[in-house]
């Protein structure tokens, strides 16, 4: 069961696709979209990254932060960034514990579960039924923008 909304999101510091560290504390006063997918370079999975990577300008226009997480390593984001011209960070939590504290463990992988999360560090709205292709239009439209 993922988060709950009016929740705390956990703080976190994980690598990102090219090996910087990232902290959730580091988007203090901004909205963080921050979604989790199974696993880089899968059908759904590339669709959702598209449809962020598409919805960029409307994204950076708001101020707001999208963050993709998987368990897969930096070498593996890298790949599928540079094949898909991804144009936001994505998270390695290859230990697990991102995956684990948002609640969204499906064994192994993360479960397709998204966190928007407001600039005071608190879960907003949280999506568990997503559509692939048109995730980064719906989450904008949940916002109202």
């Amino acid at each position: 069961m993922p988060l709950a909304v009016g929740t705390d999101a956990p703080a976190f510091t994980v690598k990102d696709t090219n090996g910087n560290t990232v902290s959730l504390s580091d988007f203090q006063g901004k909205t963080v979209v921050l979604y989790f997918y199974p696993k880089d370079d899968t059908p759904g999975c590339t669709k959702q990254a598209c449809s962020f990577r598409d919805a960029k300008e409307q994204y950076t226009s708001k101020d707001i932060v999208v963050l993709g997480v998987s368990a897969d390593d930096e070498a593996s984001h890298q790949a599928f960034t540079q094949k898909y011209n991804l144009n936001f960070p994505l998270l390695a939590d290859t230990n697990g514990e991102l995956i684990k504290a948002y609640d969204v463990d499906g064994g192994g992988y993360a479960k397709r579960v998204t966190y928007v999360i407001d600039g005071n560090g608190k879960i907003i709205h949280v999506d568990s039924s997503v559509n692939t292709s048109t995730h980064a239009g719906d989450i904008l439209a949940t916002l109202g923008l």
